[in-house]
């Protein structure tokens, strides 16, 4: 059994700048990976078959399956007889905008890439990832990206500045189809990318508490008002700046002071089943 590491992603920055004539949204996104992680095991199997088992209830065992995909894809485009038994032990929250399905498919790339022993470079997984979804690219290189496109052109980043990121679920699960279909692109308050940017490249923690922003917080915010609930206690007990990752639900907040975090935690905990303490893992991922 091989095992990688899928982790999440928080999204820094959400820009969304028009509908394109292929009705996917043009954004401009600052994403980087936090350590918490779903589990990824690979087993080759001699039939053929490509079976997903999970912890998760909730998670598909079948073609909806992002891991399942990605491993369908490796197997058509390279020829691969044999089959993979795929292992998903789920830690981040499922539609929760963290990413998890997405990295789980970027880990079994990578994992795969070994396996079967097809020597692709990173890059070329990410063209793969791409044809999967939006956030799969990024997840195959994790770290620090700007992401353009539909999210599939990715630039790597340096490190952010290091903090504690506090993590809050509520009980619901968001369509990202939903959040991106309630978007009026007209009036939107667009993020300073570029000011994330500069935060991130000079290590100013303050520059980039002020610089996050995400213009899919309006939408989700209306379909949810649970979602603006955790925002605002969030902020009220104490953390640094506080944005809902990619369409939500997920709300996280930057934290520098250490002391700071388990009142923040415990207060969360009051009125939100899922709350995580987390760092930033800020480097790219190696090639599996």
């Amino acid at each position: 059994m091989l095992y990688v590491k899928a982790p999440a992603k928080i999204n820094l920055t959400l820009d969304v700048l028009y509908k394109r004539p292929d009705n996917y949204h043009e954004v401009e996104m600052i994403m980087t990976t936090v350590d918490l992680a779903d589990r990824i095991g690979l087993e080759s199997r001699a039939d053929g078959q490509i079976k997903i088992v999970s912890t998760d209830n909730f998670v598909p065992d079948d073609q909806r399956n992002f891991a399942y995909q990605a491993a369908e894809l490796l197997k058509n485009t390279y020829g691969i007889k044999d089959g993979v038994t795929i292992s998903i032990e789920k830690q981040i929250p499922i539609a929760a905008g963290l990413a998890g399905g997405s990295s789980d498919a970027a880990a079994t790339l990578r994992g795969l890439n070994e396996l079967w022993e097809l020597n692709l470079t990173l890059d070329e997984l990410a063209e793969h990832g791409a044809k999967i979804g939006s956030d799969v690219s990024f997840c195959v290189y994790g770290g620090t990206a700007l992401a353009t496109g539909r999210g599939e052109k990715i630039k790597e980043l340096s490190a952010p500045p290091t903090c504690w990121v506090v993590l809050a679920k509520p009980k619901i699960g968001v369509s990202t189809a939903d959040v991106y279909g309630g978007l009026n692109i007209e009036g939107l308050q667009h993020p300073n990318t570029k000011e994330m940017i500069k935060a991130i490249e000079t290590e100013d923690y303050e520059l980039m508490c002020n610089s996050l922003g995400n213009v899919l917080e309006t939408v989700t915010f209306k379909l949810y008002p649970e979602v603006i609930t955790i925002k605002e206690q969030m902020q009220r007990f104490g953390a640094d700046a506080v944005l809902m990752s990619g369409s939500g639900p997920t709300v996280f907040g930057l934290v520098e002071n250490e002391a700071r975090v388990s009142r923040i935690y415990n207060g969360l905990r009051g009125f939100c089943e899922e709350v995580y303490v987390v760092r930033m893992l800020g480097e790219r991922n190696p090639l599996a």
